[in-house]
Parts: structure tokens; C-alpha cells; sequence
């Protein structure tokens, strides 16, 4: 039935558009040859077409704009007349003797505005009777059209000053008034129930072309701020109220708020916001009120020198008087349309008075007093809104320490779900971050974990069962940059901000005092040992160590040993992976190198340890290099007491037995002695050393295990390894070079052959068959020392 109904209307629409034509030719043709009768007939009977009933709206306003067309040309043609000495009067009363009132009005509105125009006749009067005449046509659709084409060719005929202006301007609205009752027309027309949406439909069609016309009321110069205050407004408004359509009146409110200028809107704010009240309980206010709000909001942002006018009209406290009234009217407004409001109204509190806080928090806590019946909010947008509300103050002043004075923030975040609350606490955690907000008090730092306690610990109600890994990785780290966003200068308070983070019930301290270092490493050493319970070793290993390089710096020996035992109880019982032994192996060294904090006999254990560790890693490759790192233990450059060279060479000569035993397990187990890379890094470390000044690290040692790496290369057994070959003519580059260098350097290097000639070659692949039976012998300790054979 629609498909053949909309195939009847367009056939209704192809006469009407075609019988239209019609007459408009035969029009033509008279203007053509100035016969004034002929061109009044034939526009009459075009202008008949306009009486039709069988079209919607929209298909109407097509036939309406072809006609709308035409009658431009006979208004250029009535002009015509005039001048060539034909009185408009007799023309105005002539257009009257048309047989239908439709028609006839058209003509009249026609003629009418070249009458105006003519100034012959006071504006007032010719638009007062064009007016009156107007109201003969009720049918919804035809009426407003009607009163539209008036309002279109006589806005810009219009006086612009004087009294006549003023009569003119009311003539105006005495025009809006029935195009206001004509827009709900069709809801009180009576028809089949299954027809409602057919009439909803074309109501809505006519709604722009109220609109429109009211757009043109506000454009008319007359039409001042006293103006529109005494008169024009009331007059609306009362029309908008009585016409008790819920559809009508929120268009007609938003296109009042649209269509007129805003600094109107906030001097007439009290006479507009008085209306809200008296509309029907259905109509949607808070969109219509959000977006007054919005104008003025914008309106404020616009410029400084407005901000006055909105504390002289004393605009926050009406709009809020008003949306509190608003909400007590409408007992069942949705919490949506309740949020919404004191979104929009936040928005505009932040916009106008950006220095009062306490506005911001009334309207805060205007929120928290209406959802405190409603529990945790399970409607989205109503989310939506909270979210948009609780963003707001963070997106004007971009510093958290100012949201975090407005009291009622963290009540209305609890309305919000577990999810919610987690993003909203992103949102806060990233406001920090982009805006680099230090955080400077403990109970700043209270308050701000209190609001973002939805990354910190599970809330009530939050569900277990379905938690993204990545998302909870991200919070997370989110959670942990923001703690490098806690300084203060003072460190007692930098220390409250610390020990704020764990709570009153975690202090590992008690009671309260000064602050010492010896407190920090406390409360460092209780934090690690929480993450025994994650667990991640590797993580609290670090942490360890790096504590100790923080009590060395401060030269407390007990407390730095005490985290280097921890360290390694760690390593003993939890770190079993051979990959993150020997991570932890050279982190243990190379922190351990660079402690100057301890005593002899402390030092001592700890570097037993160490390489008593390195000694026990699962692969032989893996012991080479953690063996020769420990050599750096017994010479640091900047510390005269920590210079053992007889150690070094113990060390490297340890590492150069296990790259022997990693040779001879390669030729076992694949037939071939395998690459000589690590024998090459000793070499390295033996040349460190040498330069170093280590006695103990002589050119004859050098040499020898040149000879060595260049025997094992030619070995028939050997594994082609380009890398190696590589590194070690490398090396023997930079030996060439320091020999080059002259002075006491090229001296000391002078002994070291950097390359070998054949006869060498042969010699050394002659020796090499010795070297395993006196590596050994190369590798005895030096001198006695407590250094035993695990280390």
C-alpha cells in the first residue's frame, strides 16, 4: 500500500508540476504583450495548483518553489506596470477579484510587496492587511507556505528605523503566531491509527519551514535587543507554551535558541529559561537546554570583553536555578537527561568563570545529590555523560592538582561501573603525563590513588573472568609512569609522598619521624620483596642491585651488603633459566665493580660469589665470558686499593682453560675444534689490562696467545667462523697501530709481533700440539691467596 501510494503522489505531483507549466506559458505570453487581465488569469489558474491536499509536505514544497519561481516574474512585471503610469492601488484591489482564496492571496502578497515597496501606503498598513488576510487559509501545509512566501518577499521592503519599523516588526509576529499553531496542525488532524507515522512525517517536513521563517523574523534590523525583549519574545514563547505539542515546542525552543543572536539569549536569559518549566513533560529540555548552554558557552570563549556581560546578568546562577527547576518539575527525567544537563552546564561554568571552583563543584555536586538514588549507572550514554562531565575540568585547566581541590570529583566517579572508572582513570593518568603535572604533597597523592584506585586494586563488582592482557599491561605501566610524576624538593614531604603510595595500614615504620636514609632502603627493601609474590626475579634482582648502588652512594656499607644478599639469595633459589643466570651474572658483576663501599673482608665474599657463580653457568661459552668479566673486580682505574693485577691474570687464565675445554668438547662432539672467538676476547682483555698497566700482564703472555689463535686457524680441525677471522685481524690492527703510535706506548707494544711470517706459522702449529700440556701450568694461581679454587 506505501509502494502504491508513493506512486500516486508522484503521478499527483507530475499534473500539478505539469498543469503548472501550462498556465505558466500562457502567462509569459501575456507579460510578453503586456496584457495585465490575460497575465492575472493565467497566473490565477497556475496558482490553483497550490490548492491540492494529496501531497506530503516535501513533495509540496517542490510544486510550491516552481511557483515561487514564476511569481518572481510577474512581481518584476507589476513593477513594470507601475512605472509605465498603472496605479498599484488599482492593481491591489484588482488581484482581489480572483475566484479562489488561495490564489487571490498569492497575488495580493505579490502585489503587496511592490505596494510596500512603492512607498505610496504606510508599510505598516499594507503588511497589517496582508496579514490579516493570510489567517483565511488554516489547512496546515497550504498556511504555512502562504505565510512563508509574505515573509520571504517582504523582509527586505521592510523600514528600517521609526515607528513604522516597530509596527512592521509586530506585523511580523502577529504572522509567526498562527504558522506556530499551523506547525502542530497536523497532530490534531483525526485518521487510522496506522497513519500516525504518516502524519509524524509530514509534521516534521513542515518543522524547517517554520524554522525558516522565524530565522527571517530575527533577521529584520528593527528587530533590536529592547525590541525582542518586550515583544518579540514574549509573543513566541507564549505561542510555543499554549500550543501544547511536545514535537512542536522542542523544535520551536531550539529554533528560537539557533536563529537568534547571543548576546539576545543572555540578556533575555531569565524570560527564556522561565518557559522551560511551563513545557510539557515529554519534551526533550535537556537537549534543547544543552544546546543553549553550548551558544553561550561558545559566546564567552569568543572573546574577553563579553565575560562582564554574563556576570552583570548573573548567568550561572539563573541557569542553574533553572535546571534545578527543571528537574523537580520532571519527577521521571530520565538520569540521562539529568546528566546531560549538568554537563552542559559544567561546560559553561569552566568557559565563564574559570576562577571559581566552587561553581564548578555546586554543579558537581548538584550531580552526585541526583544519582545518589540510582546506584552504579548501568545506562551507556548516561556513562557517556559522566565521563564527559568528569573530563571536562581536566581538559580546561590541564593540571590535576586543581581538579583534585574540587571535593565532590571523586563522589560522582563512584556511579560509574569497574570499567568505567578504570578509563576514566586512564584519562586522568594520561592528563598527567601530556601536561607533565608534578605532584608535590601526600595527600595530593592520597587523593589522586583514591581516584584512580580502578588501576590499583579490584574493585567491588568488577568482573575476573574476561581480562585483557594487553590492556592490563598498559594500565598498569600507566600506573607505574606516574609515579615519576611525584617531586618535591623537600625530601621529609618527598618521603610522606612515598610511603602515601603503600597507606596508613602499610607503614612499614610506624610511627612517625624524620626521615634517614637508612628508612628508604627500608621501605625500598619491603616493596621488592612484594614482587617475590608476582613473581618476576629478574625484575626484583635488578631492583636489588640497583638499591645497593644507591646505599654506596651514600656510604652505608651494612645496608648495601644486606641488598647484595638478597641479590644473591635471589639468584640461589629462584632464577633457574640459564638465559637470566647470565643476565644476572654480569649484572651482579658489573654493579659490584662499581661499589667502592665495602671493606676488605665484605668485598671478598661478595667477589668469591660472584665468580663461584660464573664458574657453575650451564654452558661453557657462558663461564668463559663470565669468568673474564670477573677479572674487572680486582682492577678499578679510580681506586689504588682495588688494583690486584695476580688476580687478573687468575681470572683470565681461568677463562682461558674453560675456552680450551669448550674447544676440545666441540671437536668430541662435531669432529671440528669449533671458532676460536672466545680465545680472541681474552686476547682483548689481556690487551685491556696490558695498557692498564697490570704487571702482571706481560708482551710474552700476549705473543703466546697470538701464536695460539693463529695455530688454531690453521688447525685442519678448525671450523671456518668469517666472524672470528674478522675480530681477530681487528685486534691485530689495533696492535699495528699502538706499535705505530711511538713514545712509550709503541714501546711497550714493540715486543708483540701483531703478524706472523711462515716459518713463525709453522713453528706455532708445531707448539700448538704443547699447549694443552702446559695451559695448566699457565693457568697455576700466581700466589697464595684466601681467592680459593671455586673463585
Amino acid at each position: 500500500m506505501m509502494v502504491d501510494g508513493v506512486e500516486d503522489e508522484e503521478k499527483w505531483l507530475a499534473a500539478g508540476i505539469a498543469g503548472l507549466q501550462q498556465n505558466a506559458f500562457y502567462m509569459h505570453r501575456a507579460l510578453d504583450s503586456n496584457n495585465l487581465r490575460d497575465a492575472l488569469k493565467y497566473s490565477a489558474q497556475m496558482l490553483s495548483e497550490l490548492r491540492t491536499s494529496k501531497l506530503s509536505p516535501q513533495k509540496y514544497y517542490q510544486l510550491y518553489m516552481r511557483a515561487f519561481d514564476e511569481l518572481r516574474k510577474l512581481e518584476m512585471f507589476f513593477k513594470e506596470e507601475t512605472r509605465r503610469g498603472c496605479s498599484i492601488i488599482d492593481l491591489y484591489e484588482l488581484v482581489q477579484h480572483a475566484g479562489n482564496i488561495l490564489p487571490r492571496l498569492y497575488l495580493l502578497c505579490t502585489v503587496g510587496s511592490v505596494y510596500i515597496k512603492s512607498k505610496e501606503a504606510p508599510a505598516k498598513d499594507v503588511l497589517k492587511d496582508l496579514v490579516e488576510m493570510c489567517r483565511g487559509i488554516q489547512h496546515p501545509v497550504r498556511g504555512l507556505f502562504l505565510r512563508s512566501y509574505l515573509s520571504q518577499i517582504s523582509r527586505d521592503k521592510l523600514p528600517d528605523i521609526g515607528s513604522e519599523c516597530y509596527t512592521a516588526c509586530e506585523s511580523f509576529i502577529l504572522l509567526a503566531d498562527p504558522e506556530l499553531r499551523l506547525a502542530v496542525g497536523l497532530s490534531g488532524l483525526q485518521g487510522p491509527a496506522r497513519e500516525k507515522d504518516k502524519r509524524e512525517k509530514e509534521r516534521s517536513e513542515l518543522r524547517d519551514l517554520v524554522g525558516k521563517n522565524l530565522h527571517v523574523l530575527s533577521q529584520i534590523e528593527g528587530v533590536d535587543l529592547d525590541m525582542y525583549k518586550e515583544t518579540v519574545l514574549p509573543r513566541v514563547l507564549e505561542q510555543v507554551v499554549n500550543c501544547k505539542d511536545e514535537i512542536a515546542q522542542c523544535y520551536l525552543m531550539d529554533c528560537i535558541i539557533q536563529v537568534f543572536p547571543d548576546e539576545y539569549h543572555l540578556q533575555t536569559l531569565e524570560i527564556l529559561l522561565g518557559a522551560f518549566p511551563q513545557l510539557q513533560p515529554s519534551v526533550d529540555i535537556k537537549t534543547v537546554l544543552s544546546r543553549l548552554m553550548e551558544r553561550l558557552s561558545n559566546y564567552a570563549a569568543s572573546s574577553t570583553e563579553v565575560l562582564p556581560e554574563f556576570l552583570q546578568v548573573e548567568a550561572f546562577s539563573k541557569l542553574n536555578n533553572a535546571i534545578g527547576k527543571v528537574i523537580e518539575a520532571q519527577a521521571d527525567m530520565p538520569i540521562l537527561g539529568a546528566v546531560t544537563l549538568y554537563s552542559s552546564l559544567l561546560t559553561f561554568t569552566l568557559h565563564v568563570h574559570p576562577d571559581r571552583l566552587d561553581y564548578a563543584d555546586q554543579v558537581l555536586g548538584a550531580c552526585v545529590k541526583k544519582l545518589s538514588g540510582e546506584g552504579k549507572l548501568e545506562d551507556n550514554r548516561a556513562t557517556k555523560q559522566i565521563v564527559a562531565l568528569l573530563s571536562a575540568p581536566l581538559d580546561k585547566y590541564n593540571d590535576i592538582v586543581t581538579v583534585l581541590k574540587l571535593s565532590n570529583y571523586p563522589s560522582v566517579m563512584e556511579y560509574v561501573d569497574s570499567e568505567t572508572n578504570k578509563v576514566m582513570a586512564m584519562v586522568i593518568i594520561q592528563s598527567i603525563m601530556k601536561n607533565n603535572t608534578q605532584i608535590s604533597t601526600a595527600d595530593k597523592v592520597g587523593a589522586l590513588f583514591e581516584l584512580i584506585k580502578g588501576l590499583i586494586r579490584d574493585l567491588d563488582g568488577a568482573a575476573h573472568d574476561q581480562v585483557d592482557e594487553d590492556d592490563f599491561k598498559e594500565e598498569q605501566n600507566s600506573v607505574a609512569r606516574l609515579i615519576q610524576m611525584l617531586q618535591n624538593d623537600d625530601t621529609e614531604e618527598m618521603f610522606k609522598l612515598v610511603r602515601q603510595l603503600q597507606g596508613p595500614e602499610e607503614n612499614p615504620f610506624g610511627e612517625e619521624g624524620s626521615t634517614t636514609p637508612k628508612k628508604v632502603f627500608q621501605l625500598l627493601n619491603q616493596t621488592i620483596e612484594t614482587l617475590y609474590g608476582v613473581p618476576a626475579p629478574e625484575l626484583a634482582l635488578r631492583l636489588y642491585l640497583q638499591c645497593a648502588e644507591a646505599a654506596n652512594d651514600s656510604d652505608l656499607e651494612p645496608v648495601a651488603y644486606e641488598f647484595f644478599t638478597q641479590a644473591y639469595i635471589l639468584y640461589e633459589e629462584e632464577i633457574s633459566d640459564s638465559r637470566a643466570q647470565v643476565t644476572a651474572i654480569h649484572l651482579i658483576i658489573g654493579t659490584l665493580q662499581r661499589m667502592h663501599v665495602f671493606g676488605v673482608e665484605n668485598r671478598d665474599t661478595l667477589t668469591h660469589k660472584a665468580t663461584g657463580y660464573s664458574a657453575k653457568l650451564l654452558k661453557k661459552p657462558d663461564q668463559c665470558r663470565a669468568v673474564y668479566a670477573c677479572s674487572h673486580l680486582f682492577w678499578v682505574d679510580d681506586q689504588d686499593n682495588m688494583k690486584d693485577g695476580e688476580r687478573v691474570l687468575l681470572c683470565l687464565k681461568r677463562a682461558l682453560r674453560i675456552a680450551n675445554a669448550a674447544q676440545q668438547m666441540s671437536n668430541a662432539t662435531r669432529g671440528s675444534t669449533g671458532s676460536v672467538t672466545l680465545f680472541v676476547e681474552i686476547l682483548n682483555k689481556y690487551l685491556y689490562f696490558f695498557e692498564k698497566g697490570n704487571t702482571q700482564i706481560n708482551a710474552a703472555a700476549i705473543q703466546s696467545l697470538i701464536e695460539l689463535i693463529t695455530a688454531e686457524m690453521q688447525s685442519e680441525s678448525n671450523s671456518p667462523d668469517p666472524a672470528a677471522d674478522a675480530f681477530f685481524a681487528s685486534t691485530l690492527r689495533y696492535i699495528q697501530f699502538q706499535k705505530q703510535k711511538g713514545g712509550a706506548v709503541g714501546e711497550k707494544y714493540e715486543p708483540i709481533k701483531a703478524s706472523a711470517d711462515n716459518s713463525d706459522l709453522t713453528h706455532s702449529i708445531e707448539r700448538f700440539g704443547n699447549w694443552c700440556r702446559w695451559i695448566p701450568l699457565f693457568l697455576r694461581p700466581c700466589a697464595p691467596s684466601n681467592y680459593s679454587s671455586e673463585g
